[in-house]
């Protein structure tokens, strides 16, 4: 039987690259997500090179979305080895202007969405061996710009969700850690009539002590890690990937 692996935001960006990457590495993947298009798109593509894959559309903010998401893929690949929180949204605005509709929306899918899916497949997972949940929250969780106060304060929420999660449940034999992205270009990693190619300049590769602007594989190689035997001594972090750019003084001239 195969490990399997559920991505939350699987069909684009950060989540499709995931999404292959843990097929790649012989995971069956069962990813969700809202744009139906995107998502049969990558499961398309896994199953191309051999890969297992399969997808449902779901709103990761509506519980019944996500019990049923989670109870067909157990139903389908028998187990749960690996869970990505990587569905995430943003509705920046002015914090004057900011609705009190939009911060709620935000912290449904990113926030909410983060601790219904988790919940879920833990259940699975303890009744399989244990696993291990990775939840990616963000460099906004730690620094901001004006007017991101809603996507801010779910990542936020993200990592103390995750450092509890980890103290509840490791004695259930899963570990929980957190992945915090920071610039990373996804314009490519779209649905295909959707992609862009990136362009950066020289001033926004030179932000990064790496002198570059990250790729979607950067966070999916790690949570591969985190989520393999490897990292079985790692629980509660949050791992911040974003070339540096956090720890480099930034002076306007």
């Amino acid at each position: 039987m195969k490990r399997t692996a559920l991505i939350t935001g699987g069909g684009q960006g950060i989540g499709r690259a995931l999404a292959i990457k843990f097929a790649e590495d012989g995971y069956a993947v069962s990813l969700c997500d809202v744009d139906k298009d995107a998502g049969l798109e990558v499961v398309k593509h896994i199953r191309s090179f051999g890969g297992t894959a399969m997808f449902l559309r779901a709103d990761v903010a509506f519980e019944e979305d996500v019990l049923r998401w989670v109870r067909l893929s157990a139903e389908e690949f028998g187990r749960i080895d690996a869970l990505i929180n990587n569905a995430g949204i943003s509705r920046n605005a002015p914090f004057l202007e900011l609705s009190a509709e939009d911060f709620d929306r935000v912290l449904g899918v990113n926030l909410r969405g983060t601790f219904l899916s988790s919940r879920e497949a833990a259940k699975i997972m303890t009744r399989t061996g244990g696993g291990s949940i990775v939840n990616l929250s963000s460099t906004r969780a730690l620094m901001s710009e004006p007017g991101t106060e809603a996507y801010s304060a779910s990542k936020g929420g993200i990592l103390a969700l995750t450092h509890a999660m980890a103290v509840s449940l490791g004695p259930l034999g899963i570990r929980v850690n957190a992945v915090s992205p920071g610039w990373i270009e996804t314009g490519d990693w779209q649905l295909s009539s959707r992609a862009t190619v990136p362009r950066h300049s020289e001033r926004d590769r030179l932000q990064h002590p790496v002198g570059r602007v990250g790729v979607p594989y950067d966070i999916a190689d790690l949570c591969l890690y985190l989520c393999s035997g490897q990292a079985g001594f790692i629980t509660g972090q949050n791992l911040v990937v974003d070339g540096g750019m956090t720890v480099k003084m930034i002076y306007e001239e």
